[in-house]
């Protein structure tokens, strides 16, 4: 069971994230991380799965995703008893499609690009209270598809501003399981508050979502009592370059200074070198950095305990269209070594 401390639940016998699986496409395989990943493509519209559209393709890479990760259990499908997952494409079609293929009770999330986390959050409870004995959490994202919902079709050649972000063709699924199994524990969850500073610039999600990941850090830390520098490190996605120094300003003046801050959206990609501009984003880059590096660190010792603050923003091509502000949230997972809790 759990208990409540302001928006955050700790576990007093913590579930587990028992295995995990981490693919990518072309770029994701000539970034740093990219011998942590469990599949890359080089060719993200898989022709020779016949697909027919980026769409479909987004869906196939969440397939490969959660049936590597069930691999890695030594479980099948039949053995999940529920799928927590979501996608940046309208009505979340990637994961309802995947689901079809897949045939998972299944419970569609929508946090933009904190979708892996919140999926985490929402597994972890329910594993925690005994609800659910094994329980998928996964994300999605894909460049082209993104593109052409969010901003242009690529036929179009728009430039990309210097605080535009590059959404992964990546996906990350989790295993959790309840207490007293063997994996990586989750010691709490803390779910976020919508925040919105009036950031209407889509080409800037940085400055967008980082409201959200330190009003989130700061409603954790007030939670616990915990202090920043006793976290090996506090992994943000995705923040990017821009949002990350916005972060490190912010918390500076709350108080709260993050010497042990690394962000996702600048971990997947060698951003000088890869023109990326400031870093990569989507749903599927915090869910690929922490399949292919957070969780195998923990596995291996190199890290004790970390925070995992996926940060989304909930906009949409028609309220951006709107002239409405972008608003953010994010949500917290406090993880530790393997074996400890």
């Amino acid at each position: 069971m759990a208990i409540r401390r302001q928006d955050t639940l700790l576990f007093e016998k913590p579930p587990v994230i028992a295995a995990w699986a981490a693919v990518g496409g072309k770029k994701e395989s000539e970034g740093p991380l990219a011998a942590g990943f469990d599949f890359l493509t080089q060719d993200a519209a898989f022709p020779d799965e016949a697909c027919a559209n980026w769409e479909q393709a987004e869906s196939l890479l969440q397939q490969k995703a959660a049936e590597l990760c069930l691999r890695k259990a030594g479980i099948s499908r039949k053995e999940v008893d529920l799928a927590l997952a979501g996608d940046l494409q309208a009505q979340c079609t990637a994961s309802n499609y995947t689901m079809r293929a897949l045939e998972i009770p299944f419970a569609g999330v929508y946090g933009a690009c904190s979708t892996m986390a919140e999926t985490l959050c929402l597994g972890a409870a329910l594993a925690a209270g005994g609800l659910v004995h094994q329980a998928l959490a996964l994300t999605s994202s894909h460049f082209c598809a993104a593109e052409r919902q969010f901003r242009t079709p690529l036929d179009y050649g728009a430039k990309r501003t210097p605080t535009a972000q590059w959404t992964a063709t990546a996906a990350g699924a989790c295993l959790l399981r309840g207490p007293g199994q063997t994996g990586v524990p989750v010691l709490s969850v803390t779910f976020g508050r919508v925040q919105d500073y009036a950031v209407r610039d889509i080409n800037n999600m940085g400055a967008a979502m980082m409201p959200a990941a330190a009003s989130t850090l700061l409603r954790f830390f007030s939670a616990t009592g915990a202090r920043p520098e006793q976290y090996d490190a506090i992994f943000t996605g995705d923040l990017g370059e821009v949002g990350s120094a916005l972060l490190q300003e912010q918390m500076a003046r709350e108080g709260m200074p993050l010497p042990n801050h690394r962000d996702c959206g600048c971990l997947i990609y060698d951003v000088p070198s890869q023109n990326v501009q400031a870093g990569g984003s989507g749903a599927g880059c915090s869910a690929a950095v922490l399949c292919s590096h957070i969780l195998p660190a923990l596995q291996a010792g190199q890290y004790r305990r970390v925070l995992f603050v996926a940060t989304g923003a909930l906009m949409s091509q028609t309220t951006y269209l709107q002239g409405e502000s972008i608003p953010g949230i994010a949500h917290c997972v406090e993880l530790a070594k393997e074996g400890t809790g």
